[in-house]
Parts: structure tokens; sequence; C-alpha cells
């Protein structure tokens, strides 16, 4: 059996990248974001419990250990999965000792760096986790594995990206009736060369000489005419193409569900996009120009084939020579690509974390670090790119050699046949010109193949998000507000809720959560940090569904609502709220195309910010975020605040709305907000006393459970954990 190589797409593949490499060894293909879907992946990676998880579903037998090398040599049964430089893991698939030196070469298929052989020195400094021991997962597959089916990996094809050119289908037929009357134009060259010397130069005909010469230069000034205005063309074309095709990747990114985004970098998604855009490329220069390079190539081989068959033969079989080598070093070429996507990726994520973290590395004196530790990234990233390039220069180099061989031996024996008086110079020169007219379109191919490589590489990495299921799907229902419930039962439900985020053996965040939170009342939830409470409100958000137990909103389902609709009724303020770079007006009214002058200042009366922004010269216009002016914490908040009141919804989420208020701010917006509270559910996630005490009930989470709930006087009166999280406060208020 052969195991079959499969690189890790983005920073935390590595696991399910290994799980798929070791069923292709025991003869399953299985899809890679299939693993990934099921294998519990966090930002930080996947665990190795969660690997046995995922093999144990999938029909292996699995048997974890922590043994030392000779055990590891003498036992162990191969391929198994080891854990690797203490945040990484990779498949171990054999082990040899060499014939000459006796020493032992460890053989490892590695999702980020493809297959390599290591001596025992190196293997045990990646592999040992404690000095003496390492880690490794042995796994044997059951009837269960080989009776189960998978998924098939439904691969984005070309015909995909094809879909972008029907639009532009005039515009693509003028693109090419121009190149094609280029073509014929270059066709008539050779000719005119061969009349030029043979009844010209030979027969000193002067007239015929000056006509040919004009005729080469309104053909040449034609030529340029027809380049010229197929570059514009190409660029206006290139360009909606590649909006088109990153919009669309946007669209559909966006329509994913919250745990998609958890386990990806933001430099993942940046090189995403640069996949896009080698699609474009693909899609416009490579594909049309190599289309009427090889028209060119066809028209310009009929000739040769009309001036001498022999010279065909010889051009034809050092060019298919040339394109097996150029094809070898493709192959080389594809997994250095990988390896290059993925150090990109890690580029970017240093610089997003420097830029962004600037004032904590100053604080900190952390900058050193965090600069030698982009610098390591940048050499890694310098010696895969070496690699490409070494791979680019062999197939280059060899492809050339080969290339003025075949000048070489068909100006070679086109020279002899002029000796023999079987050939006028005059053909010798055209059939040199169109031989020069040939290698343009082979050179072509090659760029071409490279392009359609690069293409289909990044059609792999957008197949995980194209292919991905969206958050809303057919069926689902629009949230109602009314019902014929009475007006005591309206409200949300929870009946048992439990929640993890990492898989079926992971700590749970959330555990046989009952509550129920009235319609039209004001809900305060408690607890220390940690204790759960912006996790719950996330799941009354849907941005997750719970791992057991329901939610209902009145009597329907959350599970059967739709995500959108349910948002679309809540204003909510989050801690890790968001500042777009834009203006304070669009940043309070987000989703309105036409802003409603009265919402607006009714919202920015409720968050007492409208002197801060009367202060500023443009007011409402004011750019602010990361493209703008920087306001303090407490500002954002404020705005932040608008921005849910701005939207009057039927639902209030505040969580720590308030947590960076002085408390003459925060006085004065809670007195506004209990008039725009009037009629509305309101739920309330803080600490400050000042905050809670006012609520019609009070929900105290600990440890993910729910401890306590009643009113402020009753939690108070019980001295209980309530009592113990706002003690303080109240010997303050006393």
């Amino acid at each position: 059996m052969k195991l079959k190589f499969i690189p890790q797409h983005d920073q935390m593949d590595c696991g399910p990248a290994c799980i798929a490499m070791v069923a292709s060894y025991f003869g399953k293909q299985i899809p890679l974001h299939f693993l990934k879907e099921n294998a519990n992946l966090s930002r930080e990676g996947v665990s190795l419990l969660s690997i046995s998880e995922l093999c144990e579903d999938i029909g292996f037998e699995t048997y974890p250990a922590k043994l030392t090398l000779q055990t590891l040599d003498e036992n162990g049964s191969l391929p198994c999965i080891l854990h690797w430089n203490k945040n990484h893991f990779v498949v171990l698939l054999d082990v040899k000792k060499s014939l000459i030196s006796g020493k032992k070469r460890y053989k490892i298929a590695d999702p980020s760096h493809g297959m390599i052989w290591l001596s025992e020195k190196d293997f045990l400094k990646s592999w040992l986790s404690d000095g003496e021991t390492g880690i490794a997962l042995f796994v044997s597959p059951t009837n269960s594995f080989y009776q189960q089916t998978f998924p098939e990996e439904d691969k984005l094809s070309i015909s995909f990206a094809m879909k972008y050119f029907k639009e532009h289908k005039n515009k693509f037929l003028f693109l090419s009736g121009m190149l094609l009357i280029g073509s014929c134009l270059s066709l008539v060259f050779p000719f005119l060369t061969q009349t030029l010397i043979d009844k010209g130069v030979n027969t000193k005909d002067v007239d015929l000489i000056t006509i040919i010469l004009v005729s080469q230069v309104v053909l040449y000034l034609g030529s340029i005419t027809i380049e010229i205005l197929r570059n514009w063309l190409m660029l206006y074309i290139g360009t909606r193409i590649s909006i088109s095709i990153i919009s669309d990747f946007l669209k559909k990114m966006l329509l994913l569900p919250m745990g998609f985004f958890d386990t990806k970098m933001k430099g993942d998604f940046t090189q995403r996009i640069q996949d896009n855009e080698r699609i474009e490329d693909f899609l416009t220069s490579q594909s049309l120009m190599t289309f009427f390079s090889m028209v060119t190539f066809l028209v310009f081989f009929g000739v040769l084939w009309y001036y001498n068959v022999t010279i065909v033969l010889i051009y034809s079989s050092l060019t298919a020579l040339s394109l097996v080598w150029a094809q070898y070093w493709l192959k080389k070429r594809e997994i250095l690509d990988y390896y290059r996507f993925r150090e990109k990726g890690q580029s970017q994520e240093s610089v997003y974390e420097i830029l962004n973290g600037v004032s904590e590395m100053k604080l900190n004196q952390f900058e050193d670090y965090k600069r030698q530790e982009w610098e390591g990234i940048q050499n890694k990233l310098f010696k895969t790119t070496f690699r490409i390039l070494k791979v680019d220069q062999y197939q280059f180099s060899g492809f050339e050699f080969l290339n003025q061989l075949k000048n070489i031996f068909v100006t070679f024996f086109a020279a002899l046949q002029v000796v023999k008086g079987n050939m006028t110079i005059g053909e010798l020169l055209a059939i040199s010109y169109i031989i020069g007219q040939l290698n343009s379109p082979v050179n072509q191919m090659i760029s071409f193949f490279r392009s359609l490589q690069d293409a289909k590489l990044s059609l792999s990495r957008l197949n995980e998000v194209q292919n991905h299921e969206e958050e809303e799907k057919e069926g689902m229902k629009a949230l109602e507000l009314s019902n014929t419930h009475s007006e005591e039962e309206r409200g949300i439900t929870l009946n048992n809720v439990s929640f993890q985020y990492e898989g079926p053996k992971s700590q749970f965040v959330l555990k046989d959560v009952n509550l129920f939170i009235p319609e039209g009342k004001v809900t305060a939830i408690v607890g220390a940090s940690g204790s759960g409470k912006t996790t719950l409100m996330k799941l009354l958000l849907k941005f997750y569904n719970p791992t057991q137990g329901t939610i209902h909103y009145n009597e329907d389902d959350i599970l059967t609502l739709s995500p959108k609709s349910i948002r679309e009724n809540y204003g909510v303020v989050m801690q890790d709220g968001f500042i777009f770079s834009d203006t304070i007006e669009r940043n309070i009214a987000t989703s309105e195309v036409e802003i409603n002058t009265r919402k607006m200042e009714n919202a920015v009366r409720v968050a007492n910010i409208s002197s801060f922004i009367d202060n500023l010269p443009l007011g409402y216009s004011t750019k602010i975020g990361a493209a703008g002016n920087g306001i303090s914490g407490g500002q954002k908040q404020r705005v932040l605040i608008a921005r849910a009141v701005y939207k009057n919804p039927h639902f209030i989420l505040f969580d720590e709305a308030t947590s960076a208020l002085d408390a003459e701010n925060e006085k004065i917006i809670h007195d506004n907000l209990q008039e725009f509270f009037k009629g509305k559910t309101v739920i309330i996630v803080a600490h400050r006393l000042s905050t809670v005490k006012n609520a019609d009930q009070i929900i105290v989470l600990k440890n993910g459970a729910v401890v306590e709930k009643g009113n402020h006087q009753e939690l108070v009166s019980r001295k209980a954990d309530y009592y113990s999280l706002v003690k303080n406060q109240l010997e303050l208020g006393n």
C-alpha cells in the first residue's frame, strides 16, 4: 500500500491532513474538508485527543502512547502519527538503517514540508517532548473503516471559473478577432522575406525591394496597433473579472458560520484572496494568449511543413522532448507552492499582530522578539522561494538548452540544403523567421502550464470556502415576534443547554443551563470571568448551535430559525465590538442606505455622545476607526450603544457595554436607556451593581451552570454567589 501525500491548506490543518494520509495508505481517499469539519478544530489547531476520536469515528482502532525511541523502533506499527515540535503533527512512514554507516534514517510525511528523510539526531530533536520520550498515535483499520463510505471530494474545476467569461462574451469575441488578424499579419512576413531575397536582392529589383519594405512597415504598424488595443481590452476584462471573482468569494465567505472563522488566521484569508488573483490571471492573459499562440503555432507549423518535412520532424521531436522536461519539473513545483502559501499566510499574520499590538509591544519591550519572529518566518519563506527558484531554473535551463539545440539543428540542416542546392537563401531566411515565430508559442505553452497549475492549486484552497455549508439553509423560517402565547409565556427558553467548543471530550463551557428570558423584561446575567456569559450570548445570536439541549424563541426551536432574521431583531453591544474605518454616522447607521436624521439624533442622545461629535470639525462625517481618528474606549462604547439604539430592535443584548465608561457618563446613559428599554426584551451581561440591580431578573452563572435566579433584593438576602460578586460594591454604596 502506498501513502498519498496531502499538504495542509491552512496553518491549523496538520492533524486532519495526517489522518487523510494514513487513510490513503489503507486505501481510502477521505476529503480534507470532511475531516476538518469533524475534527473540532480551533484557532490553536487540533489536540491529540480530537485526532484520536476522529480516527475512531472513521473506523480506526487507536493506541496513543508516550514511549522511547527504542520502543518505537522495536514495537511501533507504521504508519503512525507523531506529535512534532510540541505544536504540530506528522506521519512516520518508514525507518531504515543505512547499509554504509549503519545509522537509522526516518521517513516523515510532514503536511507543511512534504516527504523528508531525517537522521536519528534530527528526528529526536523534533519528536522528544521531555528529553526521553515522545508521543505517538498508532492506528489500525477495522472492518468499519472499510465498510464506511465517505463523501467524495467535490473539487472545483476550471469550468467553475469559466462562468466569468459569459458577461464579457462580446468583448472576448472582439479580442479574438483582433488576435486572429494579428496572426494572419504575422503569417505574411516569411513569404515577404523570401520574396525580398530571392526576387528582390538576387535580381537587383530596387522597386520590388522598396514595395516589400514599405509593406513590412505597414504590417508592423498594424501589428503594433492591434497589440495596443488588445492590451487595453485585456486590462479592462481582467479587472472586471478579478473584481467579480473576489466579490463572489467575499460574499460566499460572509455566508459561512462563525465556527469556520474560529479556525482561520487573517493571513490565510489574505492568501486566498491572492489565490483569486491567480485564477483571474489564468482566465484572462494566459488562456487567451495561449489559445491564439496555438493558432499561430499551427499556422506557422503548416507553413514549415510546406517548406520542408524533414525540418518539421526535427523540430517536432526536440520540441516534444523540451515539453516533457518542463512538465516533469512542474510536478516538483506543485508541493512547494503549498509551503509558500502557508508561509506567506504566517508572514501576513505576523505583520497584522505587530501593527495591531504596537502599543503593548512598546510597553512590554516585546519589539525585538516579535521582529526576530517575523525574520524567522521570512527566512523560512526565503528557503521555500529559493527551492522554487531552483526548480524553475532547472526547468527553464533545460528547456532553453533543448530549444537552442533544436534551433541549431534546424539551421544546420537548412544550411546544408542551401549548399546542396535544394533550398534558396530566401527560403533559409524564411525558415529561420518561422522557427523564431514557433518558439514564442512553445514558451507561452510553458507559461500556460505554470498558470494552469497555479489556478488548480488555488482552486483546491478555495474549494474549502466554496463547498462549506452556509449558515442560512433552505427551509429556515424568519423569527416571528407575535404568536398565540400569552404575554407571560412569551420569551426565550433554554432547556438543558450545554456547549463545548472543541468536541465531545473537551471541557463544557455551559452545562445543563435552564432559564427563561421573559419578553419585554430586563434580564441581567452575572458571573465571574470565564463563567460562560459571552458564550451564552453567542448561542442566543446563533453564532453557534448548542451541543446539547434546546433554545426556543417563543415556540420556535432556534435550529429552525434563520440566523439573519434573529440578528435583524437584535441590537447588540459586545465587549469586543468593532469600529469600522468609516464616518461616525455610517458606524451608527450601519445597514441603512438612507440615514434617518431623527433616529440618528435620538441614538446619539441616548448614548450621550453628542458633545463629542459636535466638537469635531466634520461632525457626523468625521472618519473614525483604523483609517481615521483614534477614539477612546469610552467613546467607542458610546458609538456602539448608539448603533444598537439606532437599530431600534425588539431584543437588546449588552455584554459589558458600559465597562469603559466613567461613573458620570454611565449614569446618564443608564437613565437614558431606561426609557429606550420599555417594551423590549433586554439581556445585560455586566459586573457593575449599578447596571444590574434594577433588572427584573438576575441570572448568576458559575463554571457554566446557573446557580442562582431572582431579583436584586432576593439574591442579596440569600448571601450566596450573587452577594459574593457584588459585596464590595454594596459596601461602597453603603
